[in-house]
């Protein structure tokens, strides 16, 4: 299973990377020769599309590595420091953008209308990006990769992006307004640097050991309470390694049992648990006598606190 996730991780990038290339080396020549500074904007950020796609490949191979002495989870969590990195590619396109933009405004030099082929081109980029978003986002999904579900949700911002550059070089063609060229790479530049601020809170969740889904903890108290002879599930945490969940929690069993009974019980909430949540990583449960729970207990997740 971790194999086949690799593999769809690498061809994924791999489609991802010259897809990428050949529309970003077509806008950035294309938006020198027609003098679209929006163009060009747009095909600089396709290029960053690429070093995020080979960066994925690397990555893809990293986690699969087994687990070592120093890293004894193994390295599933490259994922979401690749993701993070992805992020700060993106929020420094936006920015040297948004600086061009800027300064393109601004300029006493007088601007030129774009040529018509600028139009082509970006029709060519939607109808691209909208092919490589959609099938990054669907393997993303089909294997749980935040990395590749972020570089999708980049990329379907790349739509938005191209289809702002082709509004504003129709409008630049219809109003004779060379400027509405760089105002339209401005917004566009914003939109970048939104993206990007976006993907990089999101990615904290992994590496600050949180979960993004908190309905996970429900499932977990469901499944202990299907299981005979376990009780008050509490102290519940869960953290994300790559995609896979680490679950710790606590239970209290009859103190009149045998160790042997106890080690039962607490095999069989792990099975109940397995079979509720998909991804899990493993799962550690801690048995305690019923009656003698701690209460202050400082870490984890009680019942209470999610319903």
């Amino acid at each position: 299973m971790k194999a086949k996730r690799e593999q769809i991780l690498i061809r994924t990038s791999w489609i991802s990377t010259i897809g990428n290339a050949i529309l970003s080396a077509s806008k950035i020549i294309i938006g020198l020769f027609a003098g679209s500074l929006a163009v060009l904007g747009d095909g600089i950020d396709s290029a960053t599309d690429v070093i995020i796609s080979i960066v994925m490949i690397f990555t893809a191979r990293i986690i699969n590595q087994p687990p070592s002495k120093k890293y004894v989870f193994g390295y599933e969590k490259a994922e979401g420091i690749a993701t993070k990195i992805l992020s700060l590619v993106i929020f420094y396109a936006g920015v040297q953008m948004l600086i061009s933009s800027i300064g393109s405004i601004f300029t006493d030099e007088s601007k030129e209308i774009p040529s018509a082929i600028a139009i082509y081109v970006t029709i060519f980029s939607i109808i691209g990006k909208l092919l490589l978003a959609s099938y990054q986002y669907k393997q993303g999904k089909k294997i749980d990769s935040s990395m590749l579900t972020a570089n999708a949700i980049n990329m379907r911002n790349d739509v938005i992006i191209s289809s702002g550059v082709l509004l504003g070089l129709i409008f630049t063609f219809i109003f004779k307004l060379p400027i509405l060229d760089s105002i339209t790479g401005l917004i566009i530049s914003l939109f970048i640097i939104k993206s990007s601020i976006s993907i990089f809170i999101d990615s904290n969740v992994e590496l600050m050991d949180g979960v993004k889904d908190v309905n996970v903890y429900n499932k977990i108290f469901e499944a202990v309470e299907q299981v005979p002879g376990a009780s008050n599930p509490h102290r519940v945490r869960s953290r994300m390694i790559g995609n896979l969940y680490m679950i710790t929690l606590d239970i209290e069993v009859n103190p009149q049992i045998t160790i042997t009974q106890a080690h039962q019980i607490a095999d069989s909430v792990e099975k109940s648990i397995k079979s509720s949540i998909d991804n899990v990583y493993d799962i550690l449960v801690h048995v305690e006598p019923a009656g003698e729970c701690q209460t202050d207990e400082k870490f984890g997740i009680d019942k209470g606190m999610v319903n």
